[in-house]
């Protein structure tokens, strides 16, 4: 699981990252400075949190990243929302596929009848 939801924050980085450029390129935001400052601190706040993700809390943190990632649409526009959307989805799947290889990897392999 630590790999899967790692992946999917690191990704999401990039992605905060783009967003913020275009936040303050296209006049989204009055003042950019605080925009920039705001954005850093969010993908300063995943790359934490990716590096969390095997320790207590770090699912945790994951999703209230997601959200905070979602409340971002309130200021760069509709399209964060889908892309929040559809990393919170990531973020689901990441978590429930890599519960079931966690859980597949620690079940001892059945016996051999031969």
């Amino acid at each position: 699981m630590r790999v899967l939801c790692s992946s999917v924050l690191g990704i999401e980085v990039i992605v905060v990252l783009l967003a913020t450029s275009l936040a303050t390129s296209n006049g989204s935001v009055a003042n950019t400075a605080l925009a920039w400052g705001v954005g850093l601190a969010l993908m300063a706040l995943l790359i934490v949190a990716a590096g969390m993700v095997g320790r207590r809390g770090g699912l945790t943190l994951g999703w209230i990243l997601q959200v905070l990632v979602l409340a971002s649409a309130l200021v760069v526009g509709w399209s964060m929302l889908v892309v929040g959307l559809l990393f919170v989805l990531l973020w689901w799947t990441a978590i429930y596929l890599g519960s079931r290889v966690d859980r597949a990897k620690a079940t001892p392999p059945p016996a051999d009848s031969q």
